[in-house]
């Protein structure tokens, strides 16, 4: 595939959003996007979502000295939903896309504002740094599956067992509130004792990996299917 291709094909993608949330946001994001001030701006709303993801990390870090930060990672959780789910919505209502460079900086900045989310998690005294470490190795899998699949089919995936980032930050709150009101109770398994928000952090790492694993074989699949065809199509009569 030639350069131009590839870029034409980066820009041009099709987005494979199929989360349980999906009905309800696909209804109520383009529904606040057309209530707006006119001065708020895609790129606004993408820096509210790194603002937010910032936010979280030094919550969970402050953490460590009261659990009462805790609530500003929650807050910071639905900021970031509000910014990162917005910004594309608003730039598709007022018809102001600018596909290259808003493909670019809202996956870069996505992939920014998650790793500080998790190192922020791991430097929490609620879970272990290297199981933060892990998920996180685990979500730039998945992004980097995402960035390959839109070059190579023009098929921009987000959405995973009908999870996707919003039910991801939706866990994510539900195990900080939890945390919050129950204390850090060790849950002892053989040869370790694990927090709530380490059990999930496993849980987490598991599903990234599994999703990246039989998605990157399905795609492979399809790849070698579609190489094949037209290996046999361009392949002269004898």
């Amino acid at each position: 595939m030639s350069q131009k291709k590839v870029k034409v094909r980066a820009a041009k993608h099709k987005r494979v959003v199929d989360t349980l949330t999906g009905p309800f946001e696909r209804r109520f994001l383009p529904w606040m996007a057309s209530r707006l001030p006119q001065w708020v701006l895609p790129d606004h709303l993408t820096a509210l979502g790194m603002f937010a993801a910032v936010l979280i990390a030094v919550s969970y870090a402050l953490s460590n000295y009261h659990p009462a930060f805790l609530w500003a990672a929650f807050f910071g959780c639905i900021l970031n939903w509000f910014g990162d789910s917005l910004d594309g919505n608003l730039a598709r209502f007022r018809h102001i896309e600018r596909p290259r460079y808003g493909f670019f900086v809202d996956h870069s900045t996505d992939a920014l504002a998650e790793t500080l989310v998790f190192i922020g998690m791991g430097m929490s005294p609620f879970m272990r740094f290297d199981i933060a470490a892990v998920a996180l190795a685990g979500y730039l899998l998945l992004s980097l599956y995402a960035a390959l699949a839109t070059v190579s089919m023009g098929e921009f995936k987000i959405s995973y067992a009908y999870l996707g980032p919003t039910e991801m930050r939706m866990v994510a709150m539900l195990g900080t509130a939890w945390v919050y009101f129950n204390g850090m109770p060790i849950i002892q398994l053989p040869f370790v004792g694990l927090t709530v928000l380490d059990i999930i952090g496993i849980l987490v790492s598991l599903l990234f990996l599994g999703a990246f694993l039989i998605s990157s074989a399905k795609m492979a699949g399809r790849l070698a299917h579609i190489d094949r065809t037209a290996h046999h199509e361009h392949k002269p009569h004898e």
